[in-house]
């Protein structure tokens, strides 16, 4: 099979990530940006139903692996670490050295996916998380034994559209996957507990909810914009005597620090579990 002339992208699996990629890049697009458009994007997801939703949602051609890899010259694997290897096995044939291959599949390790693909394959390992679905996502980068900086530059512009994007050595994405591609669920976590303390305390619900949201996100804010240390910023809050000391004093006896380092400990570990092939 040849590439020459082969451009444009190949989303192979609908699901979250792959659809808040597809709908960032699309809405790029006609918003003027750089990125392919929904004319040079087609869509590989193995349920028809599925399938047809994403097409007529964005415009996008759904299509086979065979006449993905034969249409696109990159291709951004959005699928389940567990699917992996029978994905690369059905794509293998298909692929050449010319192409991309980006996979954000948790914890699979760059030279796993090259040992399944013709030599010299350049392969790009992300790590995203789900805010990349309201345009908020933190994706990380790193690169395989043979990709080079140029792909590196492909992919975060892929990848841009929805949210930040940072660049890791490899050996530091179970961390990554640890911290921020699960961290969305600790705040959910977070958020749903602070949200139950309303409700216990007398509050409706719903203003419950919104107290804790907008907080959430105020305090997001003037950590990102700030520039200040999280500490600071706790400090400020904290006054002698006050209420906030108080509930300070509660987290620190029943170990929420400790519980949280722990977590992500744990988070670590299964991603390194996931890596490896059965």
């Amino acid at each position: 099979m040849t590439t020459g002339g082969r451009s444009g992208l190949a989303i192979v699996g609908g699901g979250k990530i792959g659809e808040a990629l597809l709908a960032g890049l699309v809405r790029q697009a006609r918003d003027g940006g750089t990125g392919p458009g929904a004319g040079a994007i087609a869509v590989v997801e193995r349920s028809p139903a599925r399938a047809a939703e994403l097409a007529e949602r964005y415009g996008v051609d759904a299509v086979d692996l065979a006449t993905a890899a034969q249409r696109a010259r990159v291709l951004l694997l959005a699928v389940k670490p567990q699917d992996i290897d029978t994905l690369l096995g059905l794509l293998s044939p298909h692929v050449t050295s010319q192409h991309l291959v980006v996979s954000v599949a948790a914890g699979v390790p760059t030279a796993r996916i090259e040992a399944a693909l013709p030599a010299g394959t350049p392969v790009v390992r992300v790590m995203p998380n789900t805010p990349a679905l309201v345009d908020e996502g933190m994706s990380v980068l790193s690169a395989g034994a043979h990709a080079t900086e140029a792909h590196l530059d492909e992919a975060e512009a892929l990848l841009a559209p929805v949210g930040q994007v940072r660049r890791v050595p490899e050996s530091q994405q179970d961390a990554v996957t640890a911290l921020s591609g699960s961290g969305p669920a600790y705040f959910f976590f977070l958020v749903e507990a602070m949200i139950d303390a309303g409700i216990l305390l007398g509050l409706p619900r719903t203003v419950a909810a919104d107290l804790i949201v907008q907080t959430a996100l105020g305090a997001a804010v003037m950590l990102r914009d700030s520039g200040e240390h999280p500490v600071q910023l706790r400090e400020a809050v904290t006054s002698p005597g006050g209420t906030t000391i108080a509930a300070i004093r509660e987290l620190e006896r029943h170990g929420v620090r400790a519980a949280l380092i722990a977590a992500i400990e744990a988070a670590h570990d299964r991603s390194v579990e996931l890596g490896r092939a059965d």
